[in-house]
């Protein structure tokens, strides 16, 4: 690991910046009311890290954790699940069809369903991978082969689709089209990856395209809005690069090169006290990115980097979680490896706090100071979100084998499989 100058953490200076997003974009948790801040509306959560506001989670593991609420049938898919106004939505693929399907959040009761797309096949894993955004009362979904459709939240019913590769000359990734909408204001944007468009913006109601925008290809990452130098921006993680641009026009901001084998760059970029955090597999690494404003761009210096074999943080699809200064991930050994270090680092200087060796692959959110993590074997895995060690509260075997994050709603933990939806009970006891 190499270190520029680094600085001392400090908090988040986001109060002033989140009354401009609360205008344009994605709800922060500094402008939701109570029952808006127990809602999971995308990808990642209500402010896209992984974070959830909940408080008065499971404090100790008994016979009676986690709970089994309902189960119910879904359908193959890597997509994940969003959760707005007591409706469970995601992507799955069954019957030779890719399909919006909407569940009572509380009984796992199937309320519609909306066959959007034939079935996608991929050698990487068959089906959906983008998770539903759900602003308002649209849904808008993103299948494997590059179909953005928005349907009605209430019944399912389309409101619009469009297929954004035509006319571009642009295809889907090499493992499919695997980025999560993102709402902001009245645009959605979605990464392409076409010649001339590697982000474009649509209007939410109407699907007509507000914008394109980049030259870089493809990855598999979703973009976030996050604050920057002290201002809100549209930060994307593409196959070679890490682009921030104007939100509402899709202007460029900002570059930096950052090119992984195989274009797989995947997790979403964090923000961390104005600054920008990325991290990629395959033996890519990690960096911490300062942003000055000079004249009208941005100066992008590192603050600290940590790259090659020897690096300590390398996200193979997974995104990692902020929680006071300290950043808790799954650190992938190896080109697609199955060796994987749960670990803690210092945000501010990339110093290594703790490590779980080959704890196995997984993802994560995390609320009430707890990390609530699914593995690839199915297991559902909760922990205390604590820098002087990890301190796991319990596992429980709950699914086949998944690559979804839990999404979390009312004290309700959600996961899914190819095969099952399940609830779990993770209020306190």
């Amino acid at each position: 690991m190499t270190t520029t100058t680094p600085r001392t953490y400090r908090a988040p200076r986001f109060h002033a910046v989140f009354l401009v997003l609360c205008g344009i974009g994605t709800i922060p948790v500094t402008c939701m009311t109570a029952g808006q801040a127990a809602d999971w509306p995308q990808f990642l959560g209500p402010q896209r890290n992984g974070i959830s506001a909940e408080t008065d989670l499971v404090k100790e593991w008994t016979d009676k954790s986690l709970a089994e609420v309902w189960r119910t049938t879904g359908g193959v898919g890597m997509s994940g699940l969003a959760i707005k106004d007591g409706k469970l939505v995601t992507l799955i693929q069954t019957g030779g069809q890719q399909r919006i399907v909407a569940h009572d959040a509380l009984t796992g009761k199937r309320l519609w369903e909306n066959p959007i797309a034939p079935a996608y096949q991929n050698p990487m894993g068959d089906g959906p991978r983008a998770t539903p955004a759900i602003a308002g009362d649209h849904v808008v979904v993103f299948t494997g082969e590059g179909m953005l459709v928005t349907v009605d939240l209430g019944t399912g019913k389309t409101v619009w689709k469009h297929d954004v590769f035509q006319g571009t000359s642009g295809k889907p990734a090499e493992y499919g089209t695997a980025c999560s909408p993102l709402i902001v204001g009245q645009h959605v944007v979605v990464v392409l990856g076409a010649p001339a468009e590697t982000l474009a913006a649509y209007d939410v109601k109407t699907g007509k395209k507000q914008w394109g925008t980049g030259v870089d290809p493809a990855g598999y990452s979703s973009p976030a809005l996050l604050d920057v130098a002290g201002q809100p921006q549209l930060v994307a993680l593409t196959g070679n690069s890490l682009l921030g641009l104007q939100p509402e026009s899709g202007a460029a901001l900002w570059r930096y090169p950052f090119a992984t084998e195989y274009r797989c760059n995947t997790a979403t970029p964090l923000s961390v006290a104005g600054k920008v955090f990325i991290s990629a597999g395959e033996n890519h690494g990690s960096v911490l990115l300062e942003l000055k404003r000079a004249n009208d761009a941005f100066d992008v210096r590192e603050a600290w980097q940590s790259q090659g074999t020897k690096s300590v943080m390398r996200n193979e699809w997974q995104t990692s979680i902020l929680l006071d200064g300290y950043l808790y991930g799954f650190d992938n050994v190896g080109s697609a490896g199955q060796v994987t270090h749960l670990t803690c680092l210092n945000a501010s200087t990339g110093q290594r706090q703790w490590q779980v060796p080959r704890f196995g692959k997984g993802n994560m959110i995390a609320a009430d100071g707890k990390l609530f993590m699914s593995t690839m074997k199915g297991e559902v895995v909760i922990a205390r979100a604590s820098p002087e060690g990890y301190q796991e509260l319990g596992r429980k075997l709950v699914i086949e084998t998944t690559r979804q994050a839990p999404a979390l709603a009312n004290g309700l933990l959600y996961v899914r499989d190819d095969q099952d939806i399940v609830c779990l009970d993770v209020g306190k006891k």
